[in-house]
Order: C-alpha cells, then structure tokens, then sequence
C-alpha cells in the first residue's frame, strides 16, 4: 500500500483564519479525501505555529502571557477546521511536547555534527520578519514586506552552517525538475541560489535576556531557538519523529502545501536543515498562489478578510470550496469577489449540476417509481456517457495527482454536460407520454443514474457535504467509505435496478447576485 502524507503550513497565531487559510487548508483536505479513495495510506497534518517575537509583541499588546494568546487563536483554528469537517488526522502546536522534544533532537544532531556555532553579530532586524534583514530584503530603508523600518542589533547568537548545503540543494533541484512545483517556484529557487538572493548561514538563536518566549536550546538554556528552524521541524514531529512507529513510511510519502510567501524557509531552509541532520527529503513541494481581495466588493457582513465561518453560513461551505478550488489555477494568482462567487454558484452548482440531479430524480420519481429503473439495450447515446464518465474518472486522477485541482474540477463538469446534453437529445418528459416507448424512458433515466453514481464519487474529494447527498439521493448512501477512485468512478452498471431514490430539496439554489454595500 502506497503512503501519501499531506501538510498545510503550520498557521501563525497572529490572524484568525481568513481565505488564504482556508484555500490551503482546502487543497490539502481535497488531496487528503481523494487519497482515501485511491486507496493509499493516508496522513494529514495542520497546526498552528505558537513562537516567536510577533506573537509575544501581541500578547503583551493585550496584557496577557503569550501561552494564553497562542492558546484562544490556535483553539479558534481547530475548531474552525472541525466545524468545517476538514479531515485532518493530526493538528499539532510547536507548543506541544512532542514538538519541543522533535525540536530539541535535531538541534542536538546537528550540533554534534559541527553545523552549527556561535557568533557575534550586528544588524537590521525586522519584528516582523523575525530575522535580520540583508539590503536586498528593503526598499527605501523599509522592509519590503512589513513596511516599518528594521531596528539595529547586535548580538551574540548561534548560526546553522546552512551555506554548506548550497550546492547539494542545487544539485537535488537539478536533478529532480519536479521537486519544487509549478516550475515558476522551482525556477525561483533555483535564483536564489544563483544570485546570492541574501542567502548565508542562518541565525537560528535568540537571546533570552529579550525573548524568551520560544524553545530552549538543548545546549544553551540562555538562548531559544528561532521561530522558523522551529517551525518547520513541526513536519516531522506531527509524523511522529524521532521514534513514532510510523514516521518514517509517512515521512516517505510527505508533500509540503505552501503559499508563495514562505517559498524561501520550504525551498531553501528545510531542505538545508534536513541534509544536516541526515534525514531524506520531501517528495514534493507544492507552492500556490495569493488570493487578491477587492474590499469593495466584499460585504461588511463577512469582513475584509472573508471569513470561511461567515462563507459557510450565507453560501454553504461546499459552495465556497468548489469556487476556491475551480477559479484559482494551483501556482498562479486569483481574485475574490461575491460577484464572481455567486455566478460561479449559479451557473455550475445550481443550474448545471443541481439541475441535473433534480431533473433525473423528479422524473425517476415521475415515471419509475422512484426507483432506479431495469434498462433496456443501451445505444451509442448511452455509450457516449458512460465512455465520458469513464475518461472523467481518469482525467481526474491525472490532474489530481498534477496538483491541477481546477482541471480535475472541469473534467468531472465535461461529464455533467455530457450527461445534461444526452437528457435532452432522449427527452424523456416526451418520450414517457408515447405509448410503447416505455423502455426507452427506462433506459435514459437509468443511465443518468449510472452517471450521478459517477460524479458523486468524483465530486466527494471535491465538494465532500453535496457529493454525499447526491449518492444518498441514488440509493449509494456511504459509498464513498468503500469506493475506489479512480476504478469504481469509471465502472458502470453498478447500481441494481430497484434501487430506491429520493427527489431532495434543490442541491445547490440559485443565489441573487449580492448587492453592493451602502
């Protein structure tokens, strides 16, 4: 049995979540449920990332001790999360003891192993960054990212030897082209090592006498360890690291789900610290784009950063999921608007797929008493769709497995439309009122069923709340725990005639578009 281990990011307590979250957040449980039902051993890991200056600035911010911060916004993601049926299998805090014991081992390995020394060091440092910043990393004296000037510092702090894995990292990414996906972040990396990009040993220290706030260093109880060395070991320990029985088969299968914003500490830090500690790589990392917000268009309802509760409760959850994973292209960059939401809702989810589903069953109902139908001999028609749910099946599995989530999506619609256009050409509302064409009404209405068996299944990964319905309204209730992708989605005839159905309220309702705030 194959093992397939999926990580999001471990999220900053610094925001509750918001869109760019939830988007993660929702390519890795749609990866994770298709991964189930391909049969693999699978592992989802999420989390929250708890140390460091930012979140000890906000905690002091609000008079509190940063333990009791970090504990009300972690506890807001995971109960987001659970609310929201994302089907992690591990939510891990770089708080949790497990975590700090992972920590504290692979800092003591490498040590050991001389990668890593002390040294004094004067410089820029960004709060906000929580590092020193190199004249690269500023425009104008300002950080490029947090626009506030960096204080200057000097101190005395431990330094990983990172600079020593430059040239292997260059020569995994050269021979590996696909490490890194889309090929953009690959190139990007690939730049950084070329042109210098700020990259040198890495300052994985820092004092107590100003933050102590963080994990104590094995061999040195005056300093804590830097929040991104700490961060990214999370990886390990949430798959049981060091000595986890079974670490090592999920460790085999990781693929890390990041945003283009960490791109450097995934591509070029953890790659670095686990050739240092002699660990193997990643299978894959697979970076996404950004979620660019346009305020005005957003509703005060939901809040400028959109809220994936606040979707949940006005759109439905499977709604915004299927509009996250169909509009943006995984690496490049995309748009929120209500507007588009909204018009994405109406025109694939209400009037094509929602369509398809309560015009097969109302008539299913009609004319077969509710109850999938014996067919007669089918024809080419009926060829023609299950020939497109069985290409759908696969195109889905290629796509998927390609990181290419809105492909996969427009692949399993082909079969929506395939199946809407074959409804029309047999017409069976007309067919149904002609004496003698009983069978063939039959026949049409047991292969849309065939089909909606089909999407169901494919669409469960996707959108998991109305795949379950169509399959429950089917007489397929729970097959999605037996199922396996992509087989039983390119498999016909599996549902028996008799087979009781149920018409439903509409899947998906039309929405009017939102109108604009006053």
């Amino acid at each position: 049995m194959s093992h397939y281990s999926i990580t999001t990011p471990i999220y900053y307590v610094n925001a509750e979540p918001h869109i760019g979250h939830t988007y993660t957040t929702i390519v890795a449980d749609t990866l994770a449920r298709y991964h189930r039902l391909a049969g693999d051993e699978t592992f989802f890991l999420t989390g929250t990332d708890e140390h460091g200056d930012k979140i000890a600035e906000a905690a002091a911010a609000q008079g509190i001790e940063p333990r009791l911060f970090a504990d009300r916004v972690s506890g807001i993601f995971q109960s987001t999360w659970e609310t929201l049926d994302i089907s992690f299998d591990r939510f891990i805090r770089t708080t949790d003891p497990e975590h700090v014991r992972a920590v504290q081992h692979i800092l003591r390995v490498v040590h050991e192993k001389g990668d890593i020394d002390f040294r004094e060091y004067e410089g820029l440092y960004c709060v906000g960054c929580e590092r020193f910043l190199t004249e690269r990393d500023m425009v104008e004296g300002l950080c490029r990212d947090h626009e506030r000037a960096p204080e200057k510092r000097t101190e005395s702090n431990y330094f990983f030897k990172m600079s020593r894995y430059f040239g292997a990292l260059a020569e995994q990414l050269d021979a590996h082209p696909d490490w890194i996906r889309p090929e953009r972040y690959r190139n990007e990396v690939v730049a950084m090592l070329r042109e210098g990009s700020g990259l040198d040993d890495l300052c994985i220290s820092r004092p107590k006498t100003r933050l102590d706030w963080g994990i104590e260093l094995p061999f040195d109880a005056d300093y804590v360890c830097y929040v991104w060395f700490d961060a990214l070991i999370n990886y390990l320990a949430g798959l049981g690291y060091p000595d986890g029985p079974h670490w090592e088969e999920r460790w085999a299968g990781v693929e890390h789900l990041v945003a283009k914003d960490i791109l450097k500490p995934h591509g070029v830090f953890w790659p670095c610290m686990l050739m240092a500690a002699d660990l193997p790589l990643y299978r894959h990392l697979n970076v996404h784009g950004y979620w660019n917000v346009d305020d005005r268009k957003i509703s005060k309802s939901l809040g400028n950063m959109i809220s994936p509760l606040a979707m949940r409760e006005q759109y439905s959850f499977d709604a915004f999921r299927y509009f996250l994973l169909r509009d943006m292209s995984f690496g490049l960059d995309s748009s929120f608007t209500e507007e588009a939401l909204v018009t994405r809702i109406n025109a694939d989810l209400a009037n094509n797929l929602g369509n398809l589903v309560s015009r097969t069953l109302n008539m299913t109902a009609k004319f077969c008493g509710a109850a999938v139908p014996a067919p007669g001999e089918p024809g080419p028609l009926e060829q023609t769709v299950q020939d497109a749910a069985g290409e759908a099946a696969r195109e889905v599995d290629r796509r998927v497995r390609a990181m290419e989530l809105h492909r996969a999506l427009e692949a399993i619609f082909r079969l929506v439309d395939a199946t809407n256009k074959y409804l029309d050409q047999r017409a069976p509302w007309k067919a149904a009122k002609q004496e003698g064409r009983e069978a063939e009404v039959a026949t049409t209405l047991y292969t849309c069923c065939q089909a909606l068996r089909s999407i169901g299944l494919l669409l469960s990964p996707f959108v998991p709340e109305a795949a379950g319905a169509i399959l429950e309204r089917i007489g397929a209730t729970g097959l999605e725990a037996s199922a396996r992708l992509p087989g039983d989605a390119a498999s016909w005839d599996q549902l028996a005639a008799g087979t009781a159905t149920t018409r439903g309220a509409a899947l998906f309702p039309r929405i009017e578009s939102p109108e604009a705030d006053a």
